[in-house]
């Protein structure tokens, strides 16, 4: 058994907080715990909560800090996608609903291993999952 109870947070990049929080609370009913106030040592920053112990830190920077080709895995950074978990197939069903109202790149829900699985893009571009238990 892991002695982890899964991940706290993931740390992502934007290039305007505002609009990424707004989407992000659309889609997810996520919302910004924590704010932070750029300063010369430190870019702006939101930690939005997506629920169960779960956040993403986001940090705004210029799009020139912003490298690699977000359409081709292995180019989206060292972080390649990370998954958010749902309680259901109806949860999740209820989440595609809402990425696809807000135009969002989607794909497919799938069986993914043990889960359901739906992959998508968000406001920026990135790719990102959204996962229920199959059972």
């Amino acid at each position: 058994m892991a002695i982890t109870n899964g991940f706290n947070h993931v740390a992502t990049l934007t290039t305007d907080l505002d609009r990424f929080a707004a989407w992000y609370a659309q889609v997810f009913d996520a919302t910004v715990t924590f704010r932070m106030d750029a300063t010369p040592d430190h870019p702006r920053m939101f930690i939005l909560d997506l629920g169960g112990g779960a956040a993403l830190n986001v940090f705004e920077v210029p799009a020139d800090e912003i490298i690699g080709e977000q359409r081709r895995q292995g180019g989206r950074g060292a972080i390649d996608h990370f998954g958010i978990a749902v309680d259901s197939l109806a949860t999740l069903e209820q989440v595609k609903g809402r990425l696809e109202a807000v135009g969002a790149d989607i794909g497919e829900i799938q069986m993914l291993g043990a889960d359901w699985s739906l992959f998508f893009r968000d406001v920026d571009g990135m790719e990102l999952e959204v996962l229920a238990p199959a059972d």
